[in-house]
């Protein structure tokens, strides 16, 4: 099998390449823009697998994915190319909408087109995967409730809004010219390699130097957090097995406000390296005005997927955060670069979305 993933070189799309190709032995043909939350050396160890391609391309462009396609004719398309930062879409949401909206229009019509010039098995077994999020769902209260596939769409944000616009185009794509497809929509990821302006990853590199560690608000705002191994099993398992039509929500049964993870990831650097002048790193988080709009709690019910294609996720968050610490204490020679690079002038944010 034959599988082509835009986005790639981001934090999940590079997992899901790593995944395919290392555990699976799937063929994956990566096509990436390689924007500023990109990065090749995350595809390191499949680099060199003859299984793995590379193109460097705009999802934008559908002659050029659809070129793509032809060339290289695979079995299914994992599309999870998106711009995913909740502060910079609120700074600048016109790429958004350009990346997530006419992005995913791109890749659909590309889609559209090739599936309709295979023939026999290999028309009746592709399949359009959509990767999106569960902010496209707004926010919970305080309470027991939870995301399911039919709770009504309500994005508040730049970000969310254009993921869910992506969400019913793909969906009216599959209604209207039969182009087969797949949906999922997943809570907070984290683990290696995950770019250093996301939540976790921020504030591990800061607690390390010594640096404040921002927290919006009271720090009471809940997530549910996955470990981004665990989501690439899913999402190879929706891909492959997945119902015509369908979308799964992905989650990790692990809530945490932000307070209580950046208050984890103090204490557990603390426990494998200690700070010089033997104080905790709790005293260095500082909380700063909340971002506009802020959603209060997001939690995922993924009995769905876990009934019908018996995927589980399988760490807890706490042995998940503590891998994921190990890591980066491990391999400065990753996030260094990024981290010493100046973004054109736009700041490393405490959002704490997918990518």
């Amino acid at each position: 099998m034959k599988i082509l993933v835009t986005g790639g070189a981001g934090f999940i799309g590079s997992a899901v390449c790593r995944h395919l190709v290392k555990d699976l032995g799937t063929a994956v043909v990566n096509v990436d823009k390689l924007t500023y939350a990109a990065n090749l050396d995350s595809l390191k160890p499949v680099s060199e697998n003859p299984l793995y391609s590379f193109h460097r391309q705009d999802i934008c462009d559908p002659e050029a994915i659809l070129a793509i396609m032809r060339s290289e004719k695979p079995d299914a398309v994992m599309h999870l190319a998106a711009e995913s930062h909740v502060d910079r879409s609120i700074d600048g949401p016109a790429i958004f909408i350009e990346t997530n909206v006419m992005g995913t229009y791109s890749m659909l019509e590309a889609a559209r087109t090739y599936w309709s010039e295979l023939e026999g098995p290999a028309r009746d077994r592709f399949r359009f995967h959509h990767i999106s999020t569960d902010e496209v769902y707004g926010d919970l209260p305080f309470d027991e409730s939870l995301f399911t596939e039919t709770t009504p769409y309500a994005p508040s944000s730049p970000y969310s809004a254009s993921k869910a616009s992506s969400d019913h185009l793909v969906r009216a794509w599959n209604h209207t010219y039969g182009i087969p497809v797949v949906l999922s929509n997943c809570s907070n990821n984290y683990g290696p390699y995950q770019f250093p302006e996301k939540l976790i990853p921020l504030v591990t590199l800061n607690a390390l130097e010594g640096k404040p560690l921002p927290v919006y608000g009271k720090g009471d705002n809940v997530r549910d957090w996955l470990h981004v191994e665990d989501h690439a099993k899913a999402l190879a398992t929706v891909a492959t097995r997945g119902e015509i039509g369908h979308s799964y929500n992905v989650g990790g049964r692990c809530e945490r406000t932000n307070l209580a993870v950046v208050e984890a990831i103090c204490d557990i650097l603390d426990a494998q390296l200690p700070r010089p002048d033997g104080l905790p790193r709790r005293n260095l988080i500082s909380f700063v005005t909340d971002r506009p709009g802020h959603d209060r709690r997001y939690a995922i019910d993924c009995s769905k997927i876990e009934a019908e294609l018996g995927w589980t996720p399988s760490r807890t968050f706490e042995e998940g955060l503590a891998d994921t610490i190990r890591w980066y204490l491990a391999n400065e020679d990753w996030w260094r670069p990024i981290r010493d690079k100046n973004y054109a002038g736009q700041r490393l944010g405490t959002g704490s979305t997918k990518t």
